[in-house]
């Protein structure tokens, strides 16, 4: 059975190919575009697909759009309903949803030979169930999702048995602690649908001194629902525009907010282990990639095992769409990595570099002189295999760097034009993690916080937040051995298991993808080394 998934309706646009129950490719439209998160959430852009990622997707399989079984679209437009009866002011939901009803001939359109008849609706939030819990290594769990909205919700809470869902509990807008996160970053100066993650990093700089204020305005249910209230939010710090310098104020209450949100995660999650008694959750939605409330839920809540779509975002919804879709046939194989996207050959890699008239050379012993640089305090542009899928770099769209030297955390957010209160976060071997980092593990998906251990926080300073946390990455040498290498060559030289790995973009931009990305990236930024597949770019020879 051949499925693809499209997700188009709000943000991160994105398609999935899911061919007899196994991934063949998972892609986000933003890398080919160039454009970040593919495209605004607005009702008037609703209409626009992701053309270029689904082409992709055909053509590694080598499928035409007639070859296809189903087509999973993550939304449906018949659960829609007048937002204003909820409390809602949006003059533009109504085009949102004409638009989606005509998602099938606007999908044949772009895709000669498809049959309109063959696409099919996925509730929004049925297809973030589907791509945690129909991914993740477990035939039975407990799921629960949580983002801005969907059609007419914000939440699902289900259980999963073999392929199948059923939901316990959802949620109702105008609750959501999606859309009150959304308030809060564009109350604080950021982007919404976007800069959430800068509102979760500057937290941890802030005290919860509203805690009690939120504690009323954010309250669980018993029927495994919540209540958000309306928030004055200038009554706690007044509002901050673009480029403002972030004050205690700020950070106070993004803390105070950021500790209600985790308190309830762990009372939603408790209430669904109690209807459960589920020994693993799995977890999506955008409120899923708040990987600090994730470690509270592992630390705090009563499941065995908590997995975290990599993709949680609504990217993953295209995934979703079509494991939802392949169920019918029985359950999918698991997601075994996020590296779902474009690759390029050796060979073509090495033609690009000649193409650009850069001098390169391709070592005998990669992870060696990869490891000599890091040693020497170099920052590397990390260019490998396929692409991931989602907004982690997790090794093969990398910028990498010494962890034991603490003017490089100031030092990669000046290349990457971030502010400094972001932390950066640290690769470290899958056996050697319990040593220095105390969460969950393994963590090949960098979607939990780690405690550092005091010990190690003076050796690895550039890895490690304000709060005494990191972000990790477990490395396995079975499935990234390049990269292993590394880390132990790394650790031959200096001592020390751990490296730094940050996202291959710049501010405002999409994860490097392609090539011709790598070298944009490369000369327009202080990089002291581009390792593209087994070739090697030093910016001493190509720039003097």
């Amino acid at each position: 059975m051949r499925v693809l998934g499209v997700n188009a309706i709000f943000h991160d646009p994105s398609a999935a190919l899911v061919v007899d129950g196994r991934i063949v490719a998972a892609a986000e439209e933003e890398r080919f575009s160039r454009r970040k998160h593919g495209k605004r959430p607005v009702p008037w852009s609703a209409w626009e697909l992701p053309e270029q990622a689904i082409r992709w997707c055909l053509a590694e399989a080598g499928l035409r759009p007639e070859d296809l079984d189903a087509v999973g679209y993550s939304f449906d437009p018949a659960l829609c309903v007048d937002l204003a009866g909820f409390g809602l002011s949006d003059p533009g939901d109504r085009t949102r949803a004409d638009y989606a009803r005509r998602a099938p001939r606007f999908l044949a359109a772009a895709l000669p030979g498809l049959d309109p008849d063959k696409v099919k609706f996925v509730p929004h939030h049925v297809a973030h169930a589907a791509s945690a819990g129909l991914a993740a290594p477990f035939e039975q769990s407990a799921c629960l999702v949580l983002d801005g909205r969907g059609e007419r919700g914000s939440h699902l809470a289900g259980r999963y048995d073999g392929p199948e869902l059923t939901v316990l509990a959802a949620q109702d807008l105008p609750h959501s602690l999606g859309l009150l996160y959304e308030d809060l970053t564009e109350h604080l100066g950021f982007l919404r649908s976007s800069d959430e993650y800068k509102v979760m990093a500057l937290a941890s700089y802030g005290k919860p001194r509203h805690l009690a204020d939120f504690r009323e305005l954010i309250r669980t249910t018993d029927d495994g629902g919540f209540r958000t209230e309306p928030v004055d939010w200038a009554a706690y710090t007044p509002k901050l525009t673009g480029g403002a310098e972030v004050s205690d104020a700020a950070a106070d209450l993004a803390c105070s907010v950021q500790r209600r949100l985790e308190e309830v995660l762990v009372e939603l999650a408790t209430w669904l282990h109690e209807q459960t008694g589920a020994k693993a959750l799995t977890m999506a939605g955008g409120t899923a990639l708040n990987c600090v409330a994730n470690s509270v839920i592992a630390r705090n809540g009563p499941f065995d095992h908590v997995w975290v779509q990599p993709a949680a975002g609504d990217a993953g919804t295209s995934l979703g769409a079509a494991f939802q879709l392949s169920a019918a046939a029985g359950r999918p194989e698991p997601m075994a990595t996020a590296a779902l996207g474009r690759e390029w050959s050796d060979d073509a890699l090495a033609d690009c570099l000649r193409k650009a008239a850069l001098p390169f050379e391709t070592p005998a012993d990669l992870a060696a002189v990869t490891a000599q640089a890091l040693a020497d305090n170099g920052v590397i542009a990390w260019y490998q295999g396929r692409s991931e899928y989602g907004p982690r770099a997790l090794g093969h769209r990398s910028l990498l760097a010494h962890p034991g030297r603490p003017e490089n955390l100031e030092r990669l957010n000046d290349i990457k034009g971030r502010e400094q209160f972001r932390p950066i976060a640290p690769l470290v071997l899958s056996h050697r993690a319990a040593e220095i980092f105390d969460g969950p593990l393994p963590s090949p998906y960098m979607l939990f916080v780690h405690d550092v251990a005091t010990h190690w926080r003076d050796r690895i300073p550039a890895v490690v937040h304000v709060d005494g946390t990191a972000r990790i990455q477990t490395v396995d040498p079975a499935d990234e051995p390049l990269l292993a290498a590394v880390l132990r060559e790394f650790e031959a030289r200096t001592g020390l298991p751990v490296l730094v790995n940050t996202s291959l973009n710049t501010a405002g931009r999409p994860m490097v993808d392609s090539p011709a990305d790598a070298l944009e990236l490369f000369g327009s930024t202080p990089v002291d080394l581009l390792v593209l597949g087994p070739h090697v770019v030093r910016r001493a020879g190509a720039f003097r």
